[in-house]
C-alpha cells in the first residue's frame, strides 16, 4: 500500500454557482477533518446532516457528510466528502477551514493516481475515469466504462499469463541444456508463439474503434472558391455555422466544429479556397488550409459537377497519409446521378449540399474507410501509449519467432519474450515510470 503522510483536498464538482457542491478530502487526517468541521466522524458510508463550522464556531454552510474508511474506499486512503451548497464563497471558506486544519489542495488526478498507487485500480481503469468524463457520445461512454470496469485490463491479463506461460517453457529449456529433448525447436512452442502474435492483433482490432471513439476524424474541406465547401459544413453539422456568400474569397480563415456520426466524432475544417490571388489575407487563409490539411486524416475536395477542373492539381495539395475524397457537388443544376462514382480513384461522390442529395453515401463512406462500425457491442478505448507498447509487444513476439526458426540462442528468445511482458505490463501500471504517471495524472480533472 502507498501510505502518504499528507491530506489531500478538492473541489469534485465544477466550480462556479450551482445547488449543490462537493469537496473530497483523502488521507489520514481526513477523520480528524471531520471531527473538527462537523463535530463528529460520521458513521461509514452514511450520509449524515451536519453543521460545517469555521475555527471560531461560526456555521459556514449545512449539509452532508459522508466517510469512506480505508481500505474500502476509492483511494483505499479515508476519505471525507463534504456536500455542501455551490456558492463560490462558500465552497472558498470550506476549503479554507480544510486547508488550515492541515489537508493540502490536490493536484489534477490525485484522487486516482492514488487509487492506482494503492492497488484499487490498474492505470487502464484510472485512464478509463477520464475518458467517461470526457465522453462525447453514448457509444463512448459505454466504451469507457467496458475500460473502468476491469475488461481490457482482463484481455491484457489474458495474454500475459499465457506469455508467462511460454516463458516458463523457454526458460526451463534454457536452464536444463542436458536434456536430449530440444524444447526450443518443439512446433508446440512455435504454435504458442503465433498464437500470442494472434491474440494481440485482435486486441488491436478491438481498440481501434475505440480509438476512434476517444479521439474521432479530422476531415478538412478544400477546394476553389464558391465550390460549396461553407455550404456543406452547414448541412453536415445541420446549423449555419460558416458564412455562405456567392462572393469568392469569403472565407478567410479556417472555420472547426465537431459533429457527430452515429456517435463517431467527426472534427470538420472549413478551408479557404484555394486559388491565385494577390489579396495578403486570402493567401494568409490559403496558407492556413493548406496547414489544416496537412494535419488532417480526410480531405474532402469539393469541386462543382461539370467544371472541368484539373483534379491532379488540387490532389497534390493533399499530403500523403491524408485520404483524399473528391466530391461533385451541384449535381441538382447538373441533373447528375447522386452517390459513389463506381471505380473512382481516388473515392468520389456527386452530391448536392443544397437538397442533400448523395450526404447519407458520404456519411457512410467516412465511417467505412476509418474502420468505424456503429454497431454491436463497445468496444475498449485505447490510448496511443497502449496501441505503442502492444506494437513493441508484437514486434518482440516477432523477433522471438524469427529466432526460433532460425535456431538463434536461447537467451535471445527469451530476452524478446521478457521485453514483450514489460511492455503489455506498462499498459496497465505493472512496469511504470514515475514521468509517465506524472503525466498522465496531470491531464485529469482537479478533484479526481
Amino acid at each position: 500500500m502507498h501510505e502518504p503522510q499528507d491530506t489531500i483536498t478538492a473541489l469534485a464538482t465544477p466550480p462556479g454557482r450551482g445547488g449543490i457542491a462537493v469537496i473530497r478530502i483523502s488521507g489520514p487526517q481526513a477523520a480528524v477533518i471531520a471531527e473538527q468541521v462537523s463535530g463528529r466522524v460520521p458513521a461509514p458510508r452514511l450520509a449524515t446532516l451536519c453543521d460545517f463550522r469555521d475555527a471560531d464556531g461560526q456555521i459556514l454552510d449545512t449539509g452532508l457528510a459522508l466517510y469512506f474508511p480505508g481500505p474500502a474506499s476509492f483511494t483505499g486512503e479515508d476519505i471525507l466528502e463534504l456536500h455542501g451548497h455551490g456558492g463560490p464563497v462558500v465552497v472558498d471558506l470550506l476549503l479554507q477551514r480544510i486547508t488550515g486544519l492541515g489537508a493540502r489542495l490536490a493536484r489534477p488526478g490525485e484522487f486516482s493516481e492514488r487509487a492506482f498507487l494503492n492497488g484499487k485500480i490498474d492505470l487502464v481503469q484510472a485512464e478509463a475515469i477520464a475518458d467517461l468524463i470526457d465522453s462525447a457520445s453514448e457509444t463512448a461512454a459505454r466504451s469507457a466504462l467496458n475500460a473502468m470496469s476491469g475488461r481490457f485490463s482482463e484481455a491484457i491479463h489474458a495474454i500475459v499469463e499465457d506469455l508467462i506461460a511460454v516463458r516458463a517453457w523457454v526458460e526451463a529449456a534454457l536452464d536444463f541444456p542436458e536434456e536430449e529433448v530440444d524444447f526450443l525447436a518443439d512446433a508446440a512452442l512455435e504454435s504458442r508463439l503465433a498464437q500470442l502474435t494472434a491474440d494481440l492483433d485482435r486486441l488491436v482490432a478491438d481498440t481501434r474503434q475505440g480509438t476512434l471513439l476517444r479521439d474521432g476524424v479530422k476531415v478538412v474541406l478544400l477546394g476553389p472558391p464558391n465550390a460549396g465547401k461553407s455550404s456543406l459544413l452547414n448541412a453536415l453539422a445541420r446549423t449555419d455555422r460558416a458564412i455562405v456568400s456567392p462572393t469568392p474569397g469569403t472565407t478567410r480563415d479556417t472555420v472547426e466544429l465537431t459533429i457527430q456520426l452515429e456517435g463517431l466524432p467527426v472534427h470538420l475544417v472549413d478551408t479557404a479556397g484555394l486559388r491565385s490571388t494577390a489579396e495578403e489575407i486570402e493567401q494568409e487563409g490559403i496558407r492556413r488550409a493548406r496547414q489544416a490539411v496537412a494535419a488532417a486524416d480526410i480531405a474532402l475536395l469539393v469541386l462543382e459537377d461539370g467544371d472541368p477542373a484539373d483534379v491532379q492539381s488540387y490532389l497534390a495539395d493533399i499530403p500523403r497519409g491524408v485520404l483524399p475524397v473528391i466530391l461533385w457537388n451541384k449535381i441538382d443544376l447538373t441533373a447528375g446521378k447522386a452517390g459513389a462514382r463506381a471505380d473512382a480513384d481516388p473515392p468520389a461522390f456527386n452530391v448536392s449540399v443544397m437538397t442533400g442529395e448523395g450526404l447519407d453515401a458520404l456519411k457512410r463512406h467516412l465511417k467505412s474507410v476509418m474502420g468505424y462500425q456503429s454497431a454491436g457491442e463497445a468496444p475498449y478505448i485505447a490510448r496511443r501509449r497502449h496501441l505503442d507498447a502492444i506494437a513493441a509487444a508484437r514486434g518482440h513476439f516477432d523477433q522471438a519467432l524469427a529466432a526460433m526458426r532460425d535456431g538463434r540462442s536461447g537467451e535471445l528468445i527469451a530476452e524478446d519474450l521478457r521485453l514483450a511482458q514489460q511492455r503489455l505490463g506498462e499498459i496497465t501500471g505493472e512496469f511504470t515510470a514515475d514521468d509517465l504517471l506524472g503525466r498522465i495524472f496531470a491531464d485529469f480533472c482537479i478533484g479526481k
